[in-house]
């Protein structure tokens, strides 16, 4: 693969860490414009109201993504609810080669895949929750109807991410909001100022 000239800045952590929160801090941070955009996905699931087609994602039937998928048009995907989403690769490239650097949110297997496929030009930072207590407060606040067994299951998944945080380029502690953007902003600025 060619060498590309912008960064890809992979934010990955458990359900409730806070990397969503924190990686539209950055994209909002004027130091940023015009340098820094968010990755636009595919997915599969029906256009919410308010979504723009190629703003907010690019909206695709089941065929049309397992097509995708054959053709090398994903670079890293999931199943969540029923759904697809994945990354696209020609916005990645497109965006790389005009010297823009991009944010995701993923999970870990799409972090190792972004990291594998782009190891000069991506950055992977986990977001680590101060403790899980704090982080199944998080998850309780955010879905208030989030059944105890639901609770469970997410922290068992927490603890599993968080067990291999080792493997990334940065882990930040979201225990202040204001102090971990500020670092993610450093992190950022570091490697494309």
């Amino acid at each position: 693969m060619r060498k590309k000239s912008g960064m890809i800045f992979v934010l990955s952590g458990p359900s409730g860490s806070g990397k969503t929160t924190l990686a539209v801090s950055a994209l909002n941070d004027k130091k940023f414009s015009g340098k820094l955009e968010r990755s636009v996905s595919f997915t599969t699931r029906p256009r919410r109201r308010g979504e723009k087609e190629e703003k907010d994602y690019f909206f695709i039937s089941d065929l049309e993504f397992r097509k995708q998928l054959r053709r090398q048009k994903i670079l890293e995907w999931t199943r969540y609810l029923g759904y697809y989403y994945g990354t696209a690769r020609d916005f990645v490239d497109s965006r790389l080669e005009n010297n823009k650097s991009l944010i995701l949110c993923l999970d870990l297997k799409g972090a190792d895949r972004i990291k594998e496929l782009y190891l000069r030009n991506s950055c992977t930072i986990f977001i680590m929750p101060p403790s899980l207590e704090e982080l199944a407060r998080r998850i309780e606040n955010r879905h208030r109807e989030t059944s105890e067994a639901e609770v469970a299951r997410r922290l068992r998944l927490a603890k599993r991410e968080i067990a291999s945080s080792d493997r990334f380029d940065f882990c930040l502690v979201n225990n202040d909001l204001a102090q971990a953007a500020r670092e993610l902003k450093r992190i950022i600025s570091r490697k494309i100022m």
